[in-house]
């Protein structure tokens, strides 16, 4: 099967985001649902993608070798020894409570963010962080009164790489 440039792109965004869900990468690509993205996977890209047991969208070895791109993971069962994650995600994982400390909420973290890295995200996009950062098993969710966060792993446990 080849590839065009923008499909070719576009498996690079499942190999570097994995795992991910179609909000994602609906934002990533500009397009107007989740289902339009569900159609694209599988009119375009069936042969280099699939849904691990959470449903989350992963790219197998394959894609992952096509598009030369390292995948967003590494790791074994034990769970993931590298991770490749955007410039907010590597700022959150840093400032988040770890895993023996009381787990914070959102508004916590992103007032860490601000005060450790002079940036001001927006709520949201430090909520979807964390949610990224807990899909690829290095934070845990801790239900309080709202969901609060922690680190699932030590923080020395993980290489962080920006991409």
């Amino acid at each position: 099967m080849t590839l065009s440039p923008e499909e070719r792109e576009r498996l690079a965004d499942i190999v570097r985001l994995q795992p991910t869900k179609n909000n994602e990468l609906q934002e990533r690509w500009g397009l107007d649902s989740g289902s339009e993205v569900h159609g694209y996977l599988e009119d375009h890209l069936s042969d280099y993608y699939y849904r691990n047991d959470d449903s989350y969208i992963c790219a197998t070895p394959e894609a992952a070798e096509l598009t030369g791109v390292e995948p967003g993971m590494e790791g074994d069962e034990d769970g993931p020894q590298v991770i490749r994650v955007p410039a907010l995600e590597a700022q959150v994982f840093e400032v988040v409570a770890g895993p023996e400390e009381r787990s914070e909420s959102v508004v916590s973290v992103l007032q860490k963010v601000r005060e450790a890295f002079d940036a001001d995200p927006e709520v949201d996009a430090v909520r979807e962080a964390l949610q990224s950062l807990r899909r690829k098993g290095v934070v845990e969710v801790v239900y309080r009164t709202v969901p609060t966060f922690r680190l699932a792993v030590g923080r020395d446990d993980i290489d962080v790489e920006v991409v």
